[in-house]
């Protein structure tokens, strides 16, 4: 079986650059209510220092990670926290979840 664990990216698009100083939120979805797992913010390079959920503290689950750009573009535009709702099964490796956004629109996709 793979181990799993889960990293996140932010790009700016209009400026064709990494977002840095985003904050992300990773929520676990199970249960009553939402929980918070971890909160980081993006580097130089549009990463997080660790990663969100490393393997030897990864469980499966429904999640919700909550990027808040509109902080990083200084309020402008139309966006201001995307939330994506992702599954997360054992076994399955790296999930590698990019965050493609300028002040108006957004695409992620599961990456490597």
């Amino acid at each position: 079986m793979k181990p799993s664990a889960l990293t996140t990216h932010v790009l700016d698009t209009a400026a064709g650059a990494p977002a840095a100083g985003v904050a992300v939120e990773l929520w676990r979805m199970d249960g009553p209510a939402p929980a918070l797992v971890t909160a980081r913010r993006t580097n130089a390079d549009g990463r997080t220092d660790a990663p969100l959920m490393d393997a030897a503290g990864f469980a499966p689950g429904r999640y919700e990670l909550r990027f808040h750009i509109g902080a990083h573009f200084g309020g402008a535009g139309f966006l201001d926290v995307v939330a994506i709702a992702v599954r997360l099964e054992a076994g399955q490796g790296h999930y590698h979840v990019p965050l493609l956004c300028s002040p108006w629109s957004y695409a992620t996709y599961r990456g490597s």
